[in-house]
C-alpha cells in the first residue's frame, strides 16, 4: 500500500515542473487532474501495468530529477562513479522507479489527500510539501516531498514516507552492493532487477 501511495503522489508531482504556480498550489491542481484520469481509465482500473508504465512515463520522466535522486541514493559512492558509470546508474535506478510505482499505481482506489499548511520564502530554491493519505479504517500515512528549482522549473528529487525517505531507503542496500561488487556490480544488480520485473510484466500480459 505505501508503494501504491508514492506512486500516486509522485506521478501527480512530476507534471508541474514548467508552472509558475507555487509548489503547494501546482500538486493540488495536478492531483486533481491526474487522479480523475486514473478513476475514469478502465484498463489502469483493472490493471493494465503496461498502461500505467505510459502513464508514468509521460508524467514522470520529464520532470524528475533522475540524477540527483540516484547521487542521493548511491551516496558518498556517487564520487567513485565515473561520468559513463554515473549515467548508467540514473538509467537504472530510473527504469526500477518507474516500474515499481507503476505496478503500485494500478491499485488506486480513490484514497483522500490532504494538503498540510505550506512555508516557502520568495527566493528559496527548494520546497517542502507535505501530505497526508486518509484511509477510511487505517491510519493516515504521511507523504513529504522535497522539491528542487531547477532552471525555472520544480522538480522532485525524494520522497518521504512516514518519515523514511526514499533515497535514504536505497542507500544501504546500494552501499551494500559497491562493498561487495563495485560499481559495475551495482549497475549489473539494478539491470538485472529491471530484466525481471519487464519479464514478469511480459508474462502478465499473455495470461
Amino acid at each position: 500500500m505505501k508503494n501504491f501511495l508514492v506512486a500516486v503522489l509522485l506521478t501527480l508531482l512530476a507534471s508541474f515542473a514548467f508552472a509558475q504556480e507555487m509548489p503547494d498550489a501546482l500538486v493540488k491542481q495536478v492531483t486533481e487532474e491526474v487522479v480523475d484520469i486514473i478513476r475514469k481509465d478502465k484498463d489502469i482500473q483493472t490493471g493494465n501495468t503496461r498502461k500505467v508504465i505510459e502513464l508514468v512515463d509521460a508524467k514522470v520522466l520529464p520532470h524528475f530529477n533522475f540524477q540527483h535522486m540516484t547521487a542521493l541514493a548511491v551516496g558518498k559512492d556517487w564520487k567513485k562513479a565515473t561520468a559513463a558509470q554515473k549515467q548508467q546508474l540514473a538509467v537504472e535506478f530510473k527504469t526500477l522507479l518507474v516500474r515499481t510505482y507503476a505496478n503500485a499505481l494500478a491499485g488506486y482506489k480513490n484514497q483522500k489527500i490532504v494538503f498540510k499548511p505550506f512555508k516557502m520564502n520568495p527566493a528559496d530554491d527548494q520546497a517542502l510539501v507535505r501530505t497526508e493519505i486518509m484511509q477510511p479504517g487505517s491510519k493516515a500515512i504521511e507523504l513529504d516531498y522535497s522539491l528542487e528549482k531547477l532552471e525555472s522549473a520544480w522538480k522532485v528529487f525524494d520522497v518521504s514516507v512516514s518519515g523514511i525517505s526514499l533515497v535514504t531507503n536505497y542507500r544501504e542496500q546500494f552501499a551494500n552492493e559497491v562493498r561487495n561488487s563495485g560499481i559495475d556490480g551495482l549497475i549489473e544488480t539494478l539491470s538485472a532487477k529491471n530484466k525481471s520485473l519487464e519479464s514478469s510484466l511480459a508474462k502478465a500480459e499473455k495470461k
